[in-house]
């Protein structure tokens, strides 16, 4: 039961224990464990990009850099299931504590490595660091919004669950602006090193603030379901990630492992429906909530990354200015999905209505895309920054709220499970549309710079403008009209492509009109599953 923010949840029958109070100060204390951990794993997805061109360079490891990449997204998608099964079964508080010293562990060894290798190897090793970075942020990421529907019942959480949707915003902006500050200025290191303390004050707030049931699980284990799930996960991002550049599509290892994966999830979804406590439960997928909102994360992934993470490379591009100046231009998107994250979820709080959010939501967002379309060479930073504005604004109807909705409707002995289960998807998508919006962009450009180098024949070989080399300070020095070209091919690669993500987002919007509106609860998930608290 709650009331004035206090929290007892009752013991289990016969157990002796005694019920331990979360009082208001406690859940807003642990809740800044929760927030801390989740903005450093998010943050870690985007921070190293600015950073790239000198670790590689320093690092020797210029032909494989998206690794760096790649890896901690792989590891991330793969431990989240994981995360979320085994949080249901054995409790959620050992697991959040493990995974914040697992992330901290693999930051420190991150910004160290190369010290006691050298060559090829302390590329390598830096890469198997940010897998064990990523082993850390996908717990961190689930059980974060997991462990919230513990402590805090359904229809107050909305005021919580706000600000945990504005870290995402908040890390889009600050991990290139950090990324690129920090290789400017110090060292690239600290991309890693300033995870360290934030990993250690939170690690200290959790272990002595967080109280938390814990289980004993007498259920075999899903091993099979689990193999399945890491291959076909695997499969899916090294897809994305290889195909049509280190692979062609049609050579033999690509077709290989497009088979492998197939395989894999044809074999997930037999051992699921099989396995007395699933990883992935089937059964979650009946739930209309469950699958509308799931559907619309994948839908956000696809679309959200497909249609942002091209545009710091165009504002470097039409402005001259360096990574991190341009980090600073997307702030109007952060400052948009803050104020409708946290506005929606004090009003959710408020009303107990979450429905109409995603709706209006999505709605924005396809206006916002459209919008973006427009984009030429000549549209001004203003603009651009209001049409950035809107389009974060509409995601954060969303992004927080559909994970809300499937708290609530499932069993609060499935909180886990089902939050891993949204987020994987969104994760999922995430990694898919930055591949295919990637390969989409990248051939439209090409085409875009031939035309340019035709048309300027002379200008180009004046200059001796190289387009396969092309930077934002060698465009800056291009002489007229070459340089109003160049930057044009950009936007014109740019702008119309997104027309391809559109339909997704209406996709979303259609799917979020059947999104249920099921009564929020009044009670928090230790409380509904009957549980003692102990720390």
């Amino acid at each position: 039961m709650t009331e004035s923010g206090v929290t007892t949840p009752p013991p289990p029958p016969d157990s002796g224990a005694a019920p331990m109070v979360l009082t208001q100060k406690k859940i807003w204390l642990i809740f800044g464990a929760l927030v801390a951990g989740m903005f450093l794993a998010s943050l870690d997805q985007s921070i190293v990009g600015p950073a790239l061109p000198t670790i590689v360079g320093e690092l020797h490891g210029v032909e494989h850099q998206a690794w760096l990449i790649t890896i901690y997204i792989l590891a991330v998608c793969i431990t989240m299931p994981l995360y979320g099964k085994f949080g249901d079964l054995f409790g959620r508080r050992s697991l959040f504590i493990a995974a914040i010293g697992i992330f901290t562990l693999g930051s420190l060894g991150s910004g160290f490595a190369g010290f006691l290798t050298d060559g090829h190897m302390a590329f390598w090793e830096l890469v198997a660091w940010r897998g064990v970075q990523g082993i850390g942020g996908g717990g961190l990421m689930i059980l974060s919004q997991a462990i919230i529907a513990d402590v805090v019942p359904a229809n107050e959480r909305g005021k919580y669950m706000g600000p945990m949707g504005a870290v995402f915003g908040v890390s889009a902006v600050a991990g290139p602006l950090l990324g690129g500050f920090f290789t400017d200025h110090l060292d690239w290191r600290w991309c890693f090193w300033v995870n360290v303390p934030v990993g250690l004050i939170a690690l200290f707030i959790a272990f002595r603030y967080m109280t938390l049931p814990s289980h004993r699980n007498t259920k075999p284990l899903d091993y099979w379901g689990i193999v399945c799930m890491v291959l076909g996960t695997t499969g899916l991002v090294l897809i994305t990630d290889l195909g049509g550049d280190t692979w062609a599509w049609g050579s033999g290892e690509m077709i290989a492992l497009i088979a492998a994966t197939v395989l894999a999830v044809v074999a997930l979804v037999f051992v699921e429906s099989r396995a007395v406590e699933p990883i992935l439960p089937l059964h979650l997928f009946r739930n209309r909530v469950f699958l509308v909102s799931t559907v619309i994360a994948m839908v956000l992934g696809v679309g959200m990354f497909a249609a942002i993470g091209y545009l710091p490379s165009f504002l470097q591009m039409s402005t001259g200015k360096s990574a991190a100046v341009s980090g600073l231009m997307m702030i109007p998107m952060m400052v948009g999905l803050m104020l409708t994250t946290i506005g929606s979820g004090l009003a959710i709080t408020k009303t107990g209505k979450y429905r109409v959010y995603p709706i209006v939501g999505l709605a924005i967002t396809c206006l916002a895309l459209a919008w973006l379309t427009t984009m030429t060479e000549k549209t001004s930073i203003v603009e651009i920054g209001a049409m950035i504005f809107a389009f974060g604004a509409g995601l954060g109807f969303v992004m927080q709220v559909i994970v809300l909705a499937v708290q609530n409707s499932v069993d609060p002995h499935e909180v886990g499970v089902a939050t891993s289960s949204n987020n994987y998807f969104r994760e999922i998508g995430a990694a898919v549309g930055t591949a295919w919006f990637g390969s989409l962009f990248t051939g439209r450009l090409i085409d875009n710079m031939t035309d340019v180098a035709a048309d300027q024949g002379a200008a180009v070989a004046a200059s001796g403008f190289d387009p396969s080399s092309m930077t934002p300070e060698v465009v800056r020095m291009l002489p007229e009209p070459l340089h109003d070209a160049v930057i044009a091919a950009y936007a014109n690669a740019l702008a119309p492509a997104l027309w391809y993500v559109f339909p997704l987002f209406v996709v979303g919007l259609i799917l979020s009109l059947f999104l249920p509106q099921v009564t929020l609860s009044d009670e928090a998930g230790m409380v509904a599953r009957g549980e003692a608290v102990r720390g």
